[in-house]
């Protein structure tokens, strides 16, 4: 155990001034004395007071020795990033080698997803410490644990002092993307990463009740210091795990931190960066968040936002309240969380809605603020806002909740994938869906979709260009080769299904890019052989010329273009590309 104190010679570190920062509301809170740097198991970080957080190798050196010393923990790699590191998995449990098969509730923590947002891996190692080693093994009497350190491995470790401009501490910081530039809480859906396709295993081999995104935020400031939330039970796909959130979760958390002296607060932002006053947005994520993937997926999802002007200390301290009272009351109501996800992966909704949008009327809500100033820069030119440091409480403060249906679907009976598609269908593996394959070809009437207007993104984001269109259905008898992979909506992960394949959804592989070779064509005609052959037509299809005729008196471009008369003619030829335009995921009704 000596071992452990040589952490002391390279973390105790000067904190980093901040001194461009807004100024700080005092704290003091009781919570502070659950540091212990005279502990024989002494976290690395608390030896520097939880100013400074210790690089991977010290994190996993640490942890493996930890998860060495109790039965109570099995230590697994579940991944390796671009880089070559290896992800970690914590498995804490009375029984870890059972954890995901016992039934009992299960937890699962990740943190440094954004690994320069690390309070969770700090506040995690603490709390395993105080299991095996303190006062806390109780915590995992009836509820098992899954701890994930840091997530975005080759991130912690582009480590610098000055990473986040507008956060305060720890003194290294880690990196926002990943070592290919990529952004893994906007990865879920689309699950390009290494990293994400590490935690979709995880997601599917032990298939947690619980789980909790650990996160700093960004923007306005304000006196909370932990913020949390998930997609609220009025625009929720999985309503019954929401409203456990809402009426069980939530109530319980904001007693226990606030009794522990820390203010929790709701997971908004506001509306007008250079007016607060004008309320605040409340998200309903789509599926590339981590939030927003949880609740397609019927897994209830916290989204911790830890509030980055606050200290370091007081972020971990308040992370490890968080943690351990969330281990407490699934000891109680781990069981009837379990029931409200079971009966949302038992649901079959005839509709499902794709996006949400702002709803008009806002809810009004206590809101902990803090006051700010209008200053004029002369460096930019322009006005800017000055936080002051001091507290202001809005009562009924308006909150603009999106929880309006923008765009909804009929939830069809099944999608069929050609076998061209690998990565598609490699993606919905990844994710869990099941699907079959077809033996043989098969004729069947599907509905496809065609697509019009298609709008690309301006740039590239997330690695990929995005698209969106308008769609069409048309039925159509259609031959499915061998290897077609038909993926049922009738099945747990349905919802996620949808999401993924009906093109009109934000995070489906169609929008993130999967698909645009439908939006290429590679046969063409030559005039000279075009001409005779419109000519052959009209004169054999008296009703190809009375639709021509009626097309040209409604159509100003007809009239005036004949390079488009010719692509009318064209469109409508047994040489035209029969797979331009259309979508070619197939919906089976």
């Amino acid at each position: 155990m000596k071992a452990l104190f040589l952490f002391a010679t390279t973390l105790v570190l000067p904190v980093a001034a901040a001194d461009h920062l807004p100024p700080l509301l005092p704290w003091d809170g009781p919570t502070q004395a659950l540091i212990q740097p005279q502990h024989p198991w002494v976290t690395p970080a608390e030896l520097t007071d939880l100013t400074a957080t210790p690089d991977y190798a010290q994190t996993i050196s640490y942890l493996k020795k930890l998860v060495e010393s109790s039965p109570l923990f099995r230590l697994e790699v579940v991944g390796q990033s671009p880089q070559g590191r290896d992800i970690y998995l914590v498995k804490a449990s009375t029984q870890p080698d059972l954890v995901g098969k016992s039934g009992r509730p299960t937890l699962l923590v990740q943190a440094g997803i954004h690994s320069g947002e690390i309070d969770g891996k700090d506040a995690g190692l603490m709390l395993l410490r105080d299991i095996a080693h303190g006062d806390k093994a109780g915590l995992l009497a009836q509820v098992d644990l899954l701890f994930i350190p840091v997530l975005s491995v080759d991130a912690h470790e582009r480590r610098g002092e000055h990473h986040r401009m507008n956060q305060r501490g720890p003194l290294q910081q880690g990196w926002r993307s990943n070592a290919s530039n990529l952004n893994l809480n906007r990865d879920y859906a689309k699950a390009d990463s290494l990293e994400m396709q590490a935690l979709l295993k995880v997601l599917n081999q032990y298939q947690p009740d619980l789980y909790m995104d650990v996160h700093v935020t960004d923007g306005e400031d304000y006196q909370y210091d932990i913020t949390y939330g998930f997609n609220e039970p009025f625009a929720s796909l999985s309503p019954n795990g929401a409203s456990w959130l809402a009426q069980v979760y939530r109530p319980y958390l904001d007693r226990q931190l606030s009794r522990q002296g820390h203010i929790p607060g709701p997971l908004v932002f506001g509306l007008d960066r250079m007016d607060f006053s004008k309320g605040l947005s409340g998200s309903t994520s789509t599926p590339r968040f981590s939030n927003g993937y949880g609740d397609v997926r019927h897994l209830p999802t916290i989204l911790v936002e830890n509030h980055s002007l606050k200290p370091y200390k007081q972020r971990v301290l308040g992370t490890y309240v968080l943690l351990e009272q969330t281990l407490k009351l699934l000891q109680d109501q781990g069981k009837a969380l379990q029931l409200a996800k079971k009966a949302d992966e038992n649901f079959r909704p005839q509709q499902q809605v794709l996006l949400f949008k702002a709803a008009e009327q806002p809810e009004l809500i206590h809101f902990k603020g803090i006051s700010y100033e209008i200053a004029q820069s002369d460096i930019s030119k322009a006005p800017y806002v000055k936080w002051t440091g001091q507290a202001k409480d809005y009562v009924d403060f308006p909150v603009y909740w999106e929880k309006v249906p923008a765009i909804e679907t009929e939830v069809p009976s099944a999608y069929w994938i050609p076998p061209q598609y690998q990565d598609v269908i490699k993606r919905l593996e990844i994710h869990g869906v099941k699907m079959s394959r077809l033996t043989a070809a098969k004729t069947l009437e599907l509905q496809q979709l065609v697509a019009s207007k298609p709008e690309f993104a301006g740039k590239s984001f997330e690695g990929r260009v995005g698209v969106s269109a308008t769609f069409t259905p048309q039925w159509r008898q259609l031959e499915l080769a061998p290897g077609s992979v038909r993926v049922s909506t009738d099945q747990p992960l349905g919802a996620l299904a949808v999401a993924l394949l009906q093109p009109q959804a934000p995070d489906s592989f169609f929008s993130w890019g999967f698909f645009h070779g439908m939006f290429e064509r590679t046969e063409y005609f030559e005039t000279y052989a075009i001409i005779p052959w419109i000519e052959q037509q009209l004169v054999a299809d008296p009703k190809l010329k009375q639709q021509f005729d009626e097309a040209v008196k409604a159509d100003a471009t007809l009239q005036k273009d004949g390079q488009a008369r010719l692509d009318w003619f064209y469109q409508r030829s047994p040489f035209y590309d029969e797979q331009y335009l259309k979508y070619p995921v197939l919906l089976e009704r």
